[in-house]
């Protein structure tokens, strides 16, 4: 039979991971000569020989690539007039132009798990064990190709032993390109003290088992580190970090300490010991051991398992030190700062923080924080994008006609570089109210451009035009002489969800968060948009209240609360406005979904009912002096109410609003759960966790129907007075919402015809309102677009900004070319 010859391109996450040998594995299983080459964006392999042989490798390329690798495209086509290849052979990489696909970081693998700890392993406690499989890619990358030349591991030559396997084929370490051993590797020490090596963990672990802290360099960053059993030790750390209430996230030694303290379903399990490990946000159990300061008043547990060996020889060693199998890690920062990922960041912003500092001198070249995920339907449900994920592309149905780079918002900030049909969302780099984190943020982009090759030609923005983001963006476009877009902010949340379901068509767009800049120059946060990637008409809104004490209103809920009750009774609604449950059209039926199959999960919550929820209103009545009902409900002094209500009356420091967060935030302190924020999102997520509690001891799904949110919070305050319990409240706050974002989407529907509805903004971080939302929506015959691997919150804003600017040039260019030919 005569031969034949392809090439083949393979496009992917085809670099660091193994895949040249594996491709050569398979080239000797099929019966084939040729050649594999990493040409940077993709591997190249010429494959020669019968064709039913090239058909048997390309089945083995497809089904059987290597355990990391992520195969995206195959590009195959016949070489005519091809040479005669004698045997398979690898090359050696080559440079070209195209789409590039740098891995992310890996966990480590089961196999370097056992050699870590077989005393007969040459690599027995090696701090830095690594394989083609697992190990640091992104944090240390300089360039592409991925070789070892072009990471911090350059400046670690190989021993003999360690080059054989590199250069082996036939060996797991083949073109691992952080491949390195005791005698080769990087190496361990504490920070300005004379402990190396294993002298450094020891004295580490001795440390953390006596109760102290100690800051610890992983792969992408330091983390903070202590014992989570002990209440001293973590208060000792709360105490250090200025970190009030806020959760610290639990490493685990193994996935059985996990279960032991939280309920992992199957689905938590294969994330939690996947090759990604992230944090994963996990219903905990009363019987644990982790003490309630690692995550006061809160029902669930941040937890991750070891992925560096360095984290696994902290649990383990052969030193006699008897170590907790959970501790504390949470990211090595001072507040609002990016985490520390050299030794001058930890020496001058972690000293005062950690009693040792156990570094390494492996350099790293990108900060990529934890990730943090939650699940919502059994699927992962990210909060924050980073170590594991960043920066996989997001994949496109259509290409950009525009390099593109969104420099994304300014809380939980992460940017976005556009080419082609790929999106790369770049890892989480923090709040940019501080000037490290904007460094950082300049830093980041400058790698970012250097490994994807790519000079944008239009750079997008939020539009707030005071924001750090705009102002990094702004300066970025003049130096490049690009156009700068500016991106309104709750559209590009709506745009981020359609590119991550990949969907092009005009949506309803349900964009609540806590604060964005709205182009009439109020803040808003509780959009409904009819949207598309061109544009975007704001359908509606939740009611407007105004918010006084500027950045002191976005802590403060109570100061929300007073200016919801000043709005209310100028309206005269605490004693005139109509009976609640005389709902429209687009919304009377929000709430008869119990009848419904697809709405029974939310709505078994047929039991008790509420005072006032289904008979006549209550006997409690909102006065017209708003002070005297904010003490009532122990909002604040009638003092502190008065100074409110001036501040609102004469517009002194006083914004209209639509913002979603901050009804919950206002809502949350007339419940009496939250007064004021000690961190972002407390006063939020308590409410959550209230509603939880609520929804557990009496469900009921016969909250009144409302037109709008501001009737909502009427009634809500109402019920409190009338002596109703708060979690009950919360619960039925949760309903309400989801009620009125059914009506507004179905009044949207009767407008426009349109069916398509995206849930985005940080409030959809809280899955309870996603669920009641999802499931009424769902029964009412729309189609939902969720996120799932891109946050709903701002760090996954950049996504959307990236397409409209991509679009809005194609809109340019096209206009161009349309007036040219008239």
């Amino acid at each position: 039979m005569s031969a034949a010859t392809r090439r083949i391109r393979v496009y992917g996450i085809v670099q660091g991971v193994g895949f040249r040998p594996t491709v050569a594995r398979h080239a000797t299983t099929a019966g084939i000569v040729g050649t594999v080459c990493n040409k940077g964006p993709y591997v190249e392999i010429y494959a020669q020989g019968p064709t039913q042989n090239l058909d048997c490798f390309e089945r083995l390329l497809r089904a059987e690539p290597p355990r990391r690798a992520a195969i995206l495209k195959l590009d195959v086509r016949p070489v005519v007039d091809a040479p005669e290849f004698g045997e398979f052979a690898i090359v050696e990489s080559e440079k070209t132009a195209g789409e590039i696909f740098v891995s992310p970081d890996i966990a480590i693998c089961d196999d370097c798990v056992r050699e870590l700890f077989d005393p007969n392993d040459r690599r027995y406690l090696h701090p830095f064990i690594n394989c083609t499989c697992c190990g640091p890619r992104l944090t240390i990358l300089d360039a592409l190709p991925y070789d070892r030349v072009r990471t911090s591991m350059a400046a670690f030559p190989m021993c003999p032993t360690c080059a054989r396997e590199y250069h082996d084929p036939a060996s797991r370490r083949y073109d691992a390109q952080p491949v390195c051993c005791n005698e080769c590797g990087p190496e361990a020490y504490l920070l300005d003290r004379s402990e190396r090596g294993r002298d450094a963990i020891t004295e580490a672990r001795r440390i953390v088992a006596n109760g102290g802290i100690v800051a610890v360099k992983g792969i992408g960053g330091f983390h903070l580190c202590c014992d989570a059993t002990n209440p001293v030790a973590v208060e000792l750390l709360r105490t250090r970090k200025r970190r009030v209430a806020k959760p610290f996230a639990v490493m685990a030694a193994s996935l059985e300490v996990a279960q032991r303290e939280c309920d992992v379903s199957s689905e938590a399990a294969s994330i939690l010991a996947g090759h990604q490990k992230p944090i994963l946000l996990l219903p905990r159990r009363m019987d644990g051991r982790v003490c309630e300061g690692v995550a006061p008043h809160n029902p669930k547990l941040g937890v991750m398992l070891p992925y560096a060996p360095l984290q696994l020889l902290l649990f383990r060693y052969d030193d006699g030190i008897e170590m907790p199998d959970c501790l504390v890690m949470t990211s090595a920062n001072e507040s609002g700062a990016p985490i520390c990922r050299d030794d001058d960041d930890a020496r001058r912003e972690l000293g005062p923080l950690a009693d040792a500092i156990l570094s390494h001198n492996r350099l790293i070249r990108v900060r990529a924080d934890d990730t943090v995920m939650d699940l919502f339907e059994s699927r992962p449900y990210m909060v924050r994008r980073s170590r594991g994920w960043a920066p996989l592309p997001v994949v496109r149905g259509r290409r950009l006609n525009a390099r593109v780079l969104a420099v994304g918002g300014e809380l939980k900030n992460a940017f976005c570089v556009g080419v082609g049909d790929l999106l790369y969302p770049s890892p989480y780099v923090g709040d940019l109210a501080d000037v490290r984190t904007i460094d950082a943020l300049h830093e980041t982009i400058g790698r970012f451009q250097t490994l994807l090759e790519m000079t944008p030609e239009v750079i997008a923005c939020d539009l707030h035009p005071r924001y750090n983001s705009t102002v990094v963006a702004r300066e970025l476009a003049a130096e490049l002489g690009v156009p700068l877009v500016p991106v309104q902010h709750h559209y590009a949340h709506v745009v981020a969800c359609m590119a991550e379901n990949d969907v092009y068509e005009q949506v309803i767009g349900v964009s609540f968060d806590g604060t964005g800049y709205g182009e009439d120059g109020t803040i808003w946060g509780g959009e409904i948009l009819l949207a598309d990637e061109y544009g975007y008409e704001r359908f509606g809104h939740i009611a407007s209240f105004p918010q006084a004490g500027g950045d002191a209103s976005a802590r403060e809920g109570w100061r929300i609360a007073v200016g919801m009750l000043s709005a209310l009774g100028e309206r005269g609604e605490w004693a005139t406005r109509p009976d609640v449950r005389a709902s429209s059209d687009a919304s009377s039926d929000a709430s008869s979904d119990a009848s419904s199959d697809a709405s029974s999960d939310a709505s078994s919550d047929a039991g008790g009912t509420l005072p006032g929820a289904a008979g006549t209103r209550p006997d409690v009545r909102l006065g017209s002096d708003a002070c005297a009902v904010a003490e009532q409900l122990g909002l604040c002094s009638a003092t502190e109410a008065r100074i409110v209500l001036a501040m609102i009356a004469r517009g002194v420091n006083t914004v209209t609003s639509t913002s979603a967060g901050r009804l919950f935030d206002a809502v949350s302190a007339v419940l009496g759960i939250r007064r004021v924020s000690t961190f972002e999102g407390e006063a939020a997520t308590q409410l959550q966790f209230a509603a939880e509690r609520g929804r557990a001891r009496v469900p009921y799904s016969n909250v009144p129907a409302f037109t709008q949110t501001d009737e909502l919070f009427a009634w809500i305050a109402e019920q409190r007075l009338a002596g109703t319990d708060a979690d009950e409240l919360a619960y039925a706050f949760h309903v309400g919402l989801a009620d009125f974002v059914l009506g507004s989407c179905e009044a949207a529907r009767k407008a426009t015809g349109v069916d398509v509805v995206a849930l985005t903004g940080g409030c959809y971080q809280n899955t309870l309102l996603l669920e009641l939302s999802v499931v009424r929506l769902r029964a009412r015959g729309f189609r939902v677009l969720t996120h799932s691997m891109i946050p709903p919150n701002d760090g996954g804003i950049a996504l959307g900004q990236a397409v409209v600017a991509a679009a809005s040039r194609r809109s340019a260019e096209e206009d161009r070319t349309q007036h040219s030919i008239a």
